[in-house]
């Protein structure tokens, strides 16, 4: 069983006397600067000249300077940019401003597995990644409790990192939860997988797909918006709070005999054949290649898939019924831009 790290084992003296910079006010960026902040860190953020993200984080209390000065600035600096974003900043602004004894550190491991960045051997490279959404870690901490966390140490020539990765970690109210360790080539591709194949790219299919033959059989809209997509935030609440066999134990037997009948039927051998060479393209950088080359060539097919999906025709009969449910929140998509920079 790996070991948990709490609260005990972390120490935020560590920070004493160091300057630490969020580069980048997105999701994560924020979460991390204001909590860090609340945990009496002097931490100061790092922006591109006109960056939106400016006004916000200065109106927050905090110094902002452009993302080199930042770096120059700072002993353990923080990169909370898209991982697409990551190599041109890296280049342009933060490579020429390491300096030996800095640390650098991640939230997710891509571009340091995947060597889009390659840092110097003289810095710490570290990863502290929480397991949630900037607002929930956000949300949590101002609550007085926080989100799981993982830490990784990918350069130690500090003989210090694993203490910083630590003292990040309960600064952002992780140890709270507790930490786990990994290292970046775990994080990076098993963090891929889930994305793709389960959590994103998977459940998005798998609703669709009983949408479509719902409806395609003569079945409204509806009915097949209730029974594919509405309700399954219930049965992933169970899932969450007890369990796949919780989960099963809170629904009817006739639920659970199809789950358990029908269900590998459906996700069957074929799904876990193609789930294994989702994984080998992770494993050997060709998803990672893809992905740089969709950002490099303007997000063209990006764009045009994600287009397609919001005219869907399950994306207007949830919106007509969510508008009856005014106990879901609501989200515009359109204007929910975060800046990440």
């Amino acid at each position: 069983m790996a070991k948990i790290y709490t609260d005990k084992d972390a120490d935020l003296g560590v920070f004493k006397g160091k300057t630490l910079a969020v580069l980048g006010f997105g999701s994560q960026g924020h979460a991390h600067a204001l909590n860090l902040k609340e945990s009496g860190a002097h931490v100061i953020i790092g922006l591109y000249p006109g960056s939106k993200s400016r006004e916000v984080a200065k109106n927050l209390g905090f110094e902002v300077y452009d993302t080199a000065e930042a770096v120059k600035k700072a002993d353990v600096i923080m990169v909370g940019l898209p991982d697409t974003k990551q190599p041109a900043a890296y280049k342009k602004d933060i490579e020429p401003n390491l300096a030996k004894g800095k640390t650098l550190l991640f939230s997710h491991g891509f571009s340091i597995h995947y060597k889009t960045i390659v840092p110097p051997k003289d810095v710490n490279v570290i990863m502290v990644a929480p397991k949630g959404p900037g607002h929930i870690v956000r949300r949590q901490f101002t609550e007085g409790k926080g989100v799981p966390a993982l830490i990784a140490v990918y350069q130690n020539p500090g003989k210090d990192a694993k203490k910083i990765a630590l003292a990040w970690a309960k600064g952002v109210g992780g140890t709270r939860a507790g930490v786990l360790e990994t290292d970046f080539k775990e994080e990076t591709e098993t963090d891929l997988f889930g994305e793709q194949t389960v959590l994103c790219g998977g459940a998005s299919a798998l609703v669709q797909a009983g949408f479509e033959t719902l409806v395609e059989a003569g079945y409204s809209p509806e009915m097949a918006y209730f029974e594919c997509l509405h309700e399954l935030k219930l049965i992933v609440d169970l899932m969450n709070e007890a369990g796949i066999a919780g989960m099963r134990f809170s629904i009817s037997e006739t639920a659970k005999w199809g789950d358990v009948s029908v269900g590998p039927k459906i996700i069957d051998a074929g799904v876990k054949k193609r789930m294994k060479a989702a994984l080998k393209d992770i494993q050997n950088g060709k998803f990672a290649k893809g992905w740089i080359k969709e950002y490099e060539g303007g997000y063209k097919n990006y764009d045009k898939l994600l287009k397609e999906g919001e005219k869907h025709a399950i994306e207007k009969t949830g919106a007509k019924l969510r508008a009856l449910m005014p106990w879901v929140k609501k989200r515009d998509i359109k204007g929910q831009q975060a800046s990440y920079s």
